[in-house]
């Protein structure tokens, strides 16, 4: 353990790194029953979709392990697979076969991008204040989603939407669920999110919402076989695929970037430079992680903020990431439990999450309008549109037009304005 993962130059001990693996895992377990739910919307097979999700997460946190020797976990991100499901496939009409021959290229690509380095020069073009937009966007997004599929908002044909009907038990068990995962944070109980999640799941089940599982708890992993490899590879040339590859090439670096960057940062693993150790390694693991995931069939998989549960705890090396993988692995015998969690149930955790992801916003300057208009419109564009991409379109391209017809584009990236080209160039062409 010592040779492998330097436990004493980190600080750390066996103990401490297995108590931080299975905090980190406790804390983000939720997501095995959230992306099967989000993604089976698609027409995507559940059972298939949890294994892919076990499988491709194990594959990226290994590599995390091993070759970084950092203490992060990874697993399908959230806000990209609301975008693979609700925005490539039930907003754009592209099938689901399609989305992960999206999601498999930009792996490939974010790999070529990683190796030549290339990287720093798209993430460096994107003001500072959009990226925490996107942030906040995301989570507005997903916590509609999530008040969505509680049935705690509506669609209205007269006011777009409205309050859905109080009658209805699974809105009150959505309810019941939020309040529990609300109070459980405030009191700063691990495992919050999951934890709510259960008690919304056995609420559920006097009322019919809950299913539950008649031959056990534990079974053999669900097969892969509806999901794996199916790709789709025909409308990767129409224009608006361009939009989708890179919307989840560039969520997927700054996710991993952000989180990497803060969650070092909290656990004082930074250089002296400000640089995360190893960073150039822990973005080829979640360039692996995305291209093998979506070879399982799931969505982008991305680093976990999560992971600062596991470094408060006292994780500091690839042994925290390993005891993660081993939880994962053992997780894929007890699909019966995470699939027999409804959508009343895991709606309060996509709440949650949204919640959780607006925080950026105290980071923008909104007193300074050629950056608060841009970030306004990315934020606002993307639960008003039901589309991530849409968002970061009308944020890059209202920031660029705005500087260059105010005469304050000196400083602005030439990689900027080839973006905000090829947007326009999206707009005509579709």
């Amino acid at each position: 353990m010592e040779k492998l993962f330097q436990l004493k130059k980190a600080g750390s001990t066996v103990k401490q790194e297995i108590v931080a693996g299975i905090t980190t895992f406790m804390t983000l377990a939720y997501i095995l029953a959230v992306n099967p739910d989000i993604l089976c919307a698609t027409g995507m097979d559940k059972g298939a979709v949890f294994t892919a999700t076990i499988l491709a997460s194990v594959v990226g946190i290994l590599l995390m392990a091993f070759l970084a020797n950092l203490p992060f976990a990874m697993a399908p991100g959230m806000g990209l697979n609301a975008f693979f499901a609700y925005t490539v496939v039930l907003g754009m009409g592209y099938t689901w076969q399609t989305a992960l021959a999206a999601v498999f290229l930009e792996g490939i690509i974010f790999i070529i991008l990683t190796a030549l380095n290339i990287r720093e020069a798209i993430v460096n073009s994107i003001p500072i204040s959009i990226k925490h937009a996107i942030s906040v966007g995301i989570g507005l997004f997903i916590a509609l989603i999530g008040l969505k599929n509680a049935g705690i908002v509506v669609s209205n044909d007269n006011t777009m939407v409205s309050l859905g009907n109080l009658d209805d038990p699974a809105v009150w068990i959505s309810f019941a669920g939020l309040l529990i995962i609300s109070v459980l944070l405030v009191l700063k109980i691990k495992g919050a999110i999951l934890t709510g999640m259960v008690a919304a799941t056995l609420l559920g089940i006097p009322f019919h919402i809950t299913t539950v599982p008649q031959d056990g708890i534990i079974s053999l992993p669900p097969s892969l076989g509806p999901t794996f490899m199916k790709f789709d590879f025909n409308s990767l040339l129409e224009p608006d695929i361009l939009v989708v590859l890179f919307t989840f090439l560039f969520v997927d670096m700054f996710d991993t970037v952000g989180t990497l960057i803060g969650v070092s940062s909290k656990a004082n693993m930074l250089d002296e430079k400000g640089n995360v150790p190893r960073a150039k390694q822990a973005l080829f693991a979640d360039a692996f992680g995305t291209t093998v995931g979506a070879l399982f069939g799931t969505s982008t998989v991305t680093t976990y903020v999560e992971s600062a549960a596991g470094v408060s705890e006292g994780g500091r090396t690839g042994l925290t990431a390993l005891v993660v993988a081993i939880m994962f692995l053992l997780a894929l015998f007890f699909a019966p439990v995470f699939l027999m969690i409804p959508g009343a149930a895991t709606a309060p955790a996509l709440v949650i999450v949204g919640m959780l992801m607006i925080s950026p916003i105290s980071k923008i300057d909104l007193e300074n309008y050629i950056d608060a208009i841009p970030v306004f419109l990315t934020i606002i564009m993307m639960p008003l549109t039901f589309s991530i991409s849409e968002g970061i379109v009308f944020g890059i391209l209202s920031y660029v037009l705005i500087r260059i017809l105010s005469g304050k584009f000196k400083k602005m990236s030439p990689v900027l304005i080839i973006l905000a080209v090829l947007f326009i160039l999206k707009f005509i062409l579709s």
